[in-house]
């Protein structure tokens, strides 16, 4: 007799049993998103001169102290360009970075303080004391949030329609050359197969004509 297949969840209680599944599923999609995040091979890169300039850049068009490109890991933030600020990673606390990769739209923090998403953080409880925050997420082509750029204030502010589009349309300038890279990563490594697979063929090549004589009439 086959045996039967068990299964997650508690016989009799819907409700339940939906949220396990939600759990499963976004458990799978979380570590199908880490794949794709490790596959550009950016986490612990030096600075790049390029995403330096899309942070000074954020900062001054938004007159913030502090502007970033996140990348959220699997149990910490860590920035690949940080401009106004020392630190080069934080833990993956809930409210900013870590909660801004779930929306598909800028996410926008007017003040910490009184947003019910930030009052557990510790950059917003703690010493940082930040209060403004706005963030467009880093999308690859195939959907995966794997970040943000991100921009900082210590002062409650506003954050128009037209500001969230313009800090979008950096965002993607982020995401064009992190795709630029990754493209020309596997280019390289192509061409070093080919390379490495030549003097095989050469040689094969080389054996499947040694010893034919050439007669000429």
């Amino acid at each position: 007799m086959q045996a039967r297949r068990r299964t997650s969840g508690v016989k009799g209680c819907p409700l339940l049993n939906e949220r396990v599944r939600n759990s499963e599923s976004d458990a799978v999609h979380e570590s199908v998103r880490l794949a794709a995040l490790r596959s550009y091979d950016i986490l612990d890169t030096p600075p790049d001169g390029t995403f330096d300039r899309v942070t000074a850049l954020a900062a001054r068009i938004f007159n913030t102290p502090i502007a970033l490109v996140s990348l959220v890991d699997e149990d910490r933030i860590w920035f690949k360009s940080r401009h106004g600020l020392a630190a080069d990673e934080i833990g993956r606390d809930p409210g900013l970075c870590a909660s801004a990769i779930f929306s598909p739209d800028t996410y926008v923090i007017r003040d910490a303080l009184s947003d019910p998403r930030t009052l557990a953080n510790s950059l917003v409880a703690g010493e940082c004391g930040l209060r403004f925050y706005a963030a467009a997420p880093l999308v690859t082509r195939d959907g995966f949030r794997l970040g943000t750029l991100n921009v900082i204030d210590f002062e409650a502010r506003d954050f128009t329609e037209e500001d969230q589009r313009t800090l979008a349309e950096l965002a993607g300038a982020v995401m064009d050359q992190m795709e630029l890279r990754i493209s020309s990563r596997k280019a390289v490594r192509s061409l070093l197969t080919l390379s490495r697979h030549a003097p095989e063929q050469d040689a094969e090549e080389g054996l499947g004509t040694k010893g034919t004589t050439t007669i000429c009439a």
